[in-house]
């Protein structure tokens, strides 16, 4: 079997033949199988980046831009030198929040520079501009959007996919995404936002897990003219190989500094919510989005303190106090990955604080989140996790029937 799944890998191109063959016993788990299912064959799952080598031949005349970060590798090559190894002429590189190397912590603005390996300017999509300007794209025909996205709504890298999309059809400037499977795509739930609370961490009408790869996405964004002024994108997106919405895939590289496991990532949906309250979702210890607490916590059963992490928290929320609370990593584990958002925890760490007064940030950042100011007001209200629930339904349903539009793989 092996062999035979060897054989299709060749076809992504002989520069990437053994790689693709080392993949194959080396991928980490990253498997398709039917998530509700036990499998008795596996299949490589390829990210879309496994097929640049091919790609590559139809750039050889282009001037080439790339929105790229540490997550941005085929095996242990990065998208950039593979470009340049295969006779690509790139011309800058563009970076997220995180950074280029995704060693910069959530919210610290990033600033132009160079990349010392190849000399490329690198530009900040993370600082004073969040979408690239005129200046910026001159010279490039093409821009190679390749990010690992984690499929959650507040997930800054939509956006930046967003302004990059935007700024290159006002520019024409072609985009190609390469696809890379979401770890959370077999489920969609949570509330659609409202585009009232439209932000950085939320642009568009979509749940809290909107169950699309990010080349999905790409094409929605596109379709459903969420572009300033209803431009469209000249976009195309490289298809993920042998991935399918209910695969498991294990990403090999955490995607930012503090979602450093499948864990945390599983996680991540639910416990992002946190975020917006007092409470603390881990960040400043070594397991971010798996630890809930604060000093104000009455019953928890788990404690934690905070501290400073150079490249992950800086200055963590309740840095160098004594934090109670609990572990979803043990009391949860056995239940991941899960196909629902959980707002029990929310519940239940607000029924705790000592501190309801002061629960939800005066900056009311929640709602953003949230994407509505109903959420926050029906944990105020007592309403139930059920009551809660009831009231995206409706929404998500007439999301679902958006999302079928654009969905690429089974």
């Amino acid at each position: 079997m092996q062999f035979d799944i060897a054989r299709k890998c060749m076809k992504i191109g002989p520069v990437l033949w053994m790689g693709a063959v080392l993949f194959l016993t080396s991928c980490h788990g990253q498997t398709t199988t039917d998530l509700n299912e036990s499998f008795t064959e596996t299949k490589p799952v390829l990210p879309g980046i496994f097929q640049i080598d091919s790609l590559a031949q139809t750039l050889l005349n282009s001037k080439v831009g790339v929105v790229g970060n540490h997550t941005s590798f085929i095996e242990n090559t990065h998208l950039v030198d593979s470009l340049l190894s295969l006779g690509v002429s790139v011309q800058s590189v563009f970076a997220p929040e995180h950074g280029f190397r995704g060693n910069v912590p959530d919210g610290d603005e990033i600033s132009d520079q160079k990349d010392k390996k190849t000399g490329l300017p690198i530009v900040s999509l993370y600082g004073k501009s969040k979408k690239p300007s005129k200046q910026m794209l001159d010279g490039i025909d093409v821009m190679i959007f390749d990010i690992q996205d984690v499929g959650v709504r507040f997930y800054t890298y939509l956006s930046t996919m967003h302004y990059v999309m935007e700024a290159c059809a006002e520019n024409d400037v072609k985009v190609i995404v390469l696809d890379r499977p979401n770890p959370h795509g077999h489920y969609t739930d949570g509330p659609v936002l409202n585009l009232e609370q439209s932000s950085f961490v939320g642009l568009h009408p979509v749940p809290v897990v909107y169950g699309l790869t990010i080349g999905e996405y790409a094409q929605m964004i596109n379709g459903e003219g969420w572009l300033d002024g209803g431009v469209t994108c000249d976009l195309e997106v490289v298809e993920c190989l042998n991935y399918t919405h209910n695969s498991r895939y294990d990403l090999p590289i955490k995607p930012s500094p503090n979602l450093p496991d499948m864990t945390a990532i599983y996680l991540y949906p639910s416990l992002g919510f946190f975020e917006g309250t007092i409470v603390s979702a881990g960040r400043g210890t070594d397991r971010p989005f798996t630890l809930i607490g604060e000093p104000g916590n009455k019953n928890g059963d788990f404690e934690f303190t905070p501290r400073s992490i150079k490249g992950a928290s800086t200055n963590p929320k309740f840095k160098g106090e004594n934090c109670r609370g609990y572990n979803l990593a043990e009391k949860m584990g056995d239940e991941l990955p899960l196909d629902s958002l959980d707002i029990s925890w929310l519940l239940r760490v607000y029924a705790e604080t000592q501190n309801q007064d002061e629960f939800f940030l005066k900056t009311l950042y929640f709602d953003k989140l949230a994407g509505n100011t109903s959420m926050r007001q029906d944990v105020l209200d007592g309403k139930s996790e059920q009551e809660i629930r009831k009231s995206w339904e409706d929404d998500l349903r007439a999301f679902e029937l958006i999302r079928q539009k654009y969905v690429i793989y089974p």
